[in-house]
């Protein structure tokens, strides 16, 4: 549904989800050109910093695609992309080291870690039924499912939040590792950084969307009320 606060809201919004991945994909596919000075796959970094920070029990296995790297808590287990896990690049490199960063999170019981693995079966459901609810409760005036669609969606909108400082801190403990460890040189971190900072862009422009959708959501409910 197209209306005002859509045009004024969201769409900004998710104009700049579309640069912020068109940005990583582009930063990601420049540094996966560049090697390491040192022989180091994806693989060996993150068996590395594990190793380093005295994490064991974690697995590292390929996945399929590309950018699709992860860390599965349950499983204990970082998913590394084939453009990572096996290739010699600063690109493979800085992300695998930051799935490790939350490994690493995970074996420490950060608690936005923690309180965002919580959130998660809120998050789906929030994120594909509440904004629904909410325009359907709208619709038939029926302000309690109105309520609960947006109570549903808030859900959701807190978890994209939650999510800002886990990503950041992935990402600060490991570059602070991968420093400490002196295994790239100055210019290799600084490309990591790069790295890291376009992939830390998608998540600011996903968390955006979703206050944004958020807002609007409360915004239409108000003025139907009135």
């Amino acid at each position: 549904m197209i209306d005002s606060y859509y045009l004024v809201l969201v769409a900004p919004a998710l104009l700049l989800s579309m640069l912020a991945q068109f940005k990583v994909r582009s930063t990601f596919a420049k540094y996966s050109r560049i090697p390491c000075s040192r022989p180091i796959t994806g693989k060996d970094a993150a068996q590395f910093l594990m190793r380093a920070s005295h994490i064991t029990g974690v697995a590292a296995e390929p996945v399929r695609g590309s950018l699709t790297d992860h860390y599965d808590p349950a499983a204990k287990t970082l998913r590394l992309s084939q453009p990572v896990y096996n290739r010699n690049s600063i690109a493979a490199v800085g992300v695998a080291a930051h799935e490790t960063g939350h490994a690493i999170q995970h074996a420490r019981g950060y608690g936005p870690l923690v309180l965002r693995s919580a959130l998660v079966p809120i998050a789906n459901i929030g994120s594909s039924a509440g904004p629904w609810l909410a325009i359907a409760g709208i619709f038939l005036s029926f302000p309690l499912l109105v309520k609960l669609g947006i109570m549903l969606f808030g859900g959701a909108v807190l978890f994209y939040l939650i999510t800002l400082p886990v990503e950041f801190d992935a990402s600060a403990r490991a570059i602070a590792i991968l420093r400490g460890s002196r295994i790239l040189t100055e210019d290799e971190l600084r490309g990591v950084k790069r790295v890291l900072t376009a992939a830390a862009m998608t998540y600011v422009a996903s968390a955006l969307t979703a206050l944004m959708s958020f807002l609007r959501l409360i915004l239409i409910a108000r003025n139907r009320d009135r």
